[in-house]
């Protein structure tokens, strides 16, 4: 029996993905529920399993883009399994002023011929031989090379350091959307940016004194990521337009914060939804952004983690951006970036003292938020961060015992 695999539906608004690799060779053998394929849509990466055992027939190419319910490859069920077969490993002969012990040169594989010293430093350095530049006879990769190639990192030996070469690569569908999704944000919203900073000294000493008892009772580090969070959920709740978008002649007000958080994931820019982030609690939230930033990083997240979002944080300080004008993650009308603590002297009741300093960026739509929102919106967010005591009530404690 042949069993067709085809391209699954992936979501309503997904008409297309993009064959991104096979991890299945044409005629090999494919376990059930075995990944044998990872496809890529315009949101999310995901794999296409056999749905039972057998020989693989490959119908599509890597890099195609098919469409929903396109055929990808053919299984037959009816095939023989092969017999498993262990690998021969080969050792190549040591010139007669080299020598080292068999077991370093047996972690060498057949098809790859090295001296048993090029082999010890290959394994102890864990660098694939096919990055190494053979200069022995017959291919074959002299102690040397591996030397050279530890010396000039980055640069096979005999390539000109300012070669002028070009290399085109196709636009991955998450990439074409990112792009698409950008210029749109730029063309159809009035978009402005609003600036200020905050001392950070507060939750870095916090940071400082909890970590380590954090981290041994819940499993996960006490990041930033936690306090901005607990901050803007305060403060949109406070500023509901800053909360909200615009659909056609309404504008859509949300009880709730659907947090979106930007990582920087190996094929590009995604931003995953922290749900209900006004309800967790600073450990739930550090777990959550745990996770998403895990699955993001092994290319794991399902287009549900991807929408829905009512308003992104972004942060470049990472990368070790000192300012930036962040772009609005649409339909969303509002973004806040952070970015890198800098130390740098301040005036603090008539003294010149250093402090841990965060610039803030908030780019909102002006059709929808107006100058004293957005102004508000962040100067409650830095009030809330240089004093972290409020993000347990909103307020001040002592305001709230007092009812005043």
């Amino acid at each position: 029996m042949v069993l067709e695999i085809k391209v699954p539906a992936v979501g309503e608004s997904i008409n297309e993905v993009t064959l991104v690799k096979w991890h299945k060779k044409e005629g090999e053998w494919a376990s059930r529920d075995e990944v044998i394929a990872e496809l890529e849509s315009e949101k999310a990466t995901f794999e296409i399993n056999a749905e039972q055992a057998g020989e693989l027939k490959i119908i599509a190419k890597e890099g195609d883009t098919l469409k929903i319910g396109d055929l990808v490859c053919k299984i037959d069920t009816s095939a023989t399994k092969p017999e498993n077969s262990t690998p021969k490993l080969e050792f190549i002969d040591s010139a007669k002023d080299e020598s080292v012990s068999n077991n370093s040169a047996a972690k060498m594989p057949l098809e790859t011929k090295a001296s048993p010293v090029a082999a010890a430093i290959l394994s102890d350095k864990k660098i694939d031989p096919k990055d190494i530049q053979a200069t022995g006879s017959n291919g074959k990769i002299l102690k040397q090379d591996v030397l050279s190639a530890l010396e000039n990192p980055g640069r096979k030996p005999g390539i000109a350091l300012n070669a002028r070469t070009t290399r085109p690569e196709k636009m991955s569908n998450l990439r074409k959307t990112v792009s698409r999704r950008l210029v749109e944000a730029k063309n159809t919203t009035a978009m402005l940016t609003t600036f200020n900073e905050v001392d950070m000294s507060s939750i870095m000493e916090i940071r400082s004194k909890f970590k380590d008892k954090f981290k041994e009772a819940h499993g996960v580090n006490l990041g930033f990521m936690s306090f901005f969070t607990k901050a803007c959920c305060y403060a949109l709740q406070e500023w509901p337009s800053v909360n909200a978008y615009i659909d056609g002649e309404n504008i859509v007000y949300h009880e709730f914060c659907d947090i979106s958080i930007a990582v920087s994931a190996p094929k590009g820019l995604v931003v995953p939804v922290i749900r209900n982030a006004e309800s967790l609690s600073m450990v739930e939230i550090e777990k959550t952004v745990l996770s998403l930033a895990s699955k993001a990083r092994e290319n794991k997240l399902t287009i549900e983690e991807m929408t829905g979002g009512t308003f992104t944080i972004t942060n470049g300080g990472v990368f070790g951006s000192m300012m930036s004008t962040p772009i609005i993650n649409i339909p969303q009308s509002a973004i806040l970036g952070m970015h890198k603590i800098q130390e740098r002297p301040v005036a603090i009741n008539g003294q010149v003292l250093i402090r841990p300093m965060m610039y803030l960026a908030l780019s909102y739509d002006h059709r929808i938020i107006d100058g004293r929102e957005s102004v508000s919106f962040l100067v409650r967010v830095k009030e809330l961060l240089e004093n972290p005591a409020l993000l347990l009530y909103g307020k001040d404690p002592l305001s709230s015992l007092l009812e005043l």
